[in-house]
């Protein structure tokens, strides 16, 4: 792989902002348009241009394929137990409005944890599918 500098320094100064936009379309979800698929695919944007700048090897050295399908199970978990607890509090699967004091509190705190579990769900698909299709010449 060829080292551009100039395509290094504005990754370098992209990629923070990158993340930040992730993480405001993540926690602005309940409120607006976006959440966590929107933050997941953007986030692990951020990661793959991280990637075919800095390349392969230097990416799995930050983050490794373990902890993405460890992350990918707990995002799954989050949002399969985010059911679950509404279930065993008396409310239906799902139904926010039990996990608060008051019926919106409850909303917005589940609708927080179940974005959060999507989120961090698609960002590490996103990135497996692709450090797959990227190291597949890799022996």
């Amino acid at each position: 792989m060829t080292h551009n500098l100039i395509l290094r320094v504005i990754a370098k100064f992209l990629i923070p902002l990158i993340i930040v936009f992730a993480l405001y379309v993540q926690f602005h979800g309940d409120f607006g348009p976006g959440g966590g698929f929107q933050a997941g695919v953007i986030l692990s944007a951020a990661i793959i241009l991280y990637t075919l700048v800095f390349g392969l090897d230097a990416a799995e050295q930050i983050i490794p394929p373990t902890i993405l399908r460890l992350f990918a199970s707990m995002g799954v978990l989050l949002y399969i137990g985010v059911g679950v607890i509404t279930i065993f509090l008396g409310g239906n699967y799902l139904d926010y409005s039990v996990l608060g004091s008051t019926q919106i509190a409850g909303q917005h705190l589940g609708i927080l944890l179940v974005e959060l579990g999507v989120g961090i769900s698609v960002f590490s698909v996103m990135l497996i599918i692709f450090f797959s299709f990227a190291g597949r010449g890799k022996t």
